[in-house]
């Protein structure tokens, strides 16, 4: 096992793999920007190293300086949570280039499926079913024009490298096409510095499936389960939970053995997600993401796992410690995303904490790094906390989230806990019957600003 390791992060993450790697007993280093000298991190590790000053681009994204870092504090692995560096296959072959080690998957495999249409052409060949599309970029506004009459509208135009649904525009009729494709070409060179883009059958009402597997990089893998990621803003998850309310066991051991199959198959290693959009009890896979998932509690409350205790065995050559068999369900769990910012228009709101308090109580679990006094960075992304809730079954954890939800105190700052003490209250979440496009349509209702 390491004696040390060096968190390549900030915040709640960086925070999370502190604690599971102080209950293995493996020290830890956290690195930090001159704005985050007082972030609680920094405050729970072992040691901490500053890496340069606020922006992200000079700090928790300078590969020379987190190197320099692990090379000062004598760290023989980097955990690099999700986000900034967590998935830049550049970073992990020079991570292995200087005998350390990541605790993640190799860099081919995240250079693989960081590429949208390789990563769908390797899953359609390891068996996973995807969405019906191009075979990959669409050259030029011509080509594009003949497989969306071909497929049928509505199609969307997807960026081949994007994310955060940049570089991504609906075509609902041929009409539309052209502005769709010449706009997600231009979207993806100025977010992403490459065009490439790429077509698919546009869903009408799917939900967003994921499915969480752990391989061990020695063509053993397993999956646990799925969750229900379908409550979106612009492309980002707000609401999670597990299991997703509308996958039958049926469904869920049918998805999840052909996904654990099929990073079996390619020896991967470590904690992955493989995206879905579901419609009609069929799964369509639209990414796999090779790190962490902000939303991991959830899955960790049902199944009883430590998702980061494991990246650190696997990474350092041990076993996993189960078996597929060894995996069980047990409940159901629900995460929201606390952000700093403004309700209706989400503008961030970062400053001062004047009052924090977690909620508390049975089945409740809070990841943040506040605390009363801390100043919240203008820098970063304005995820500032997960409150996780685990019931009995789906009713249970809902009481229970309404009921933290009351109990909850951040002040100082603009928060969205409103947005989730209302979200708690509609008969679609309580029923849980929403997709994907329902939040953006119950935000134009009820949010208008």
């Amino acid at each position: 096992m390491f004696k040390k390791i060096l968190i390549a992060n900030r915040g709640e993450i960086a925070l999370r793999v502190v604690r599971a790697a102080r209950e293995m007993g493996v020290a830890t280093v956290a690195v930090h920007s001159t704005a985050d000298a007082d972030a609680m991190h920094v405050r729970m590790a072992d040691e901490s190293i500053c890496i340069g000053p606020a922006p992200g681009s000079q700090s928790y994204l300078s590969i020379p300086a987190i190197i320099s870092a692990c090379e000062i504090s004598g760290a023989e692995a980097i955990h690099p949570g999700y986000g900034f560096l967590s998935e830049n296959a550049q970073f992990v072959q020079i991570v292995q280039d200087h005998d350390l080690t990541f605790i993640g998957p190799t860099a081919d495999h995240i250079r693989v499926m960081g590429d949208k249409i390789t990563a769908k052409e390797t899953m359609k060949n390891l068996g996973v079913p995807v969405v019906p599309g191009s075979e990959g970029g669409v050259p030029d506004l011509e080509a594009a024009q003949a497989l969306g009459d071909e497929m049928g509208y509505p199609v969307i135009v997807k960026a081949t490298a994007g994310g955060g649904g940049r570089g991504m525009k609906l075509a609902r009729t041929a009409a539309d096409m052209a502005n769709a494709f010449r706009t997600a070409r231009s979207e993806a060179k100025a977010a992403f510095g490459n065009d490439e883009v790429y077509i698919e059958k546009y869903l009408g009402r799917p939900r967003h499936i994921e499915v969480q597997v752990f391989g061990d990089g020695k063509g053993n893998a397993v999956h646990l389960g799925e969750r229900d990621c379908s409550l979106q803003r612009r492309h980002q998850k707000v609401f999670e939970e597990a299991p997703g309310p509308a996958i039958t066991p049926e469904q869920r051991a049918e998805i999840g053995r052909t996904c654990a199959e099929a990073v079996a198959a390619i020896n991967y290693a470590g904690a992955g997600t493989i995206e879905f959009l579901c419609e009609d009890g069929n799964f369509y896979f639209i990414e796999m993401n090779t790190r962490l998932q902000v939303e991991h509690p959830v899955t960790e409350a049902i199944f009883g796992v430590d998702l980061v205790r494991e990246q650190i065995r696997v990474a350092a050559g041990y076993p996993m410690s189960f078996a597929q068999d060894d995996l069980t369900i047990n409940g159901h769990a629900i995460e929201v995303r606390i952000n700093a910012e403004k309700l209706p228009n989400f503008s961030p709101s970062p400053g001062r904490i004047t009052q924090y308090h977690a909620p508390g109580g049975l089945g409740v679990r809070m990841d943040s790094a506040l605390y009363d006094g801390y100043s919240i960075p203008p820098y970063y992304d304005s995820l500032i906390g997960k409150l996780i809730v685990h019931g009995r079954d789906r009713r249970e954890a809902l009481a229970r989230l309404h009921r933290c939800l009351g109990e909850i105190i951040v002040d100082g700052v603009d928060t969205t806990i409103p947005l989730f003490r209302a979200l708690v209250e509609e008969q679609d979440i309580q029923t849980g019957d929403y997709t994907i496009h329902w939040l953006e349509k119950w935000l134009e209702e009820n949010l208008q600003g």
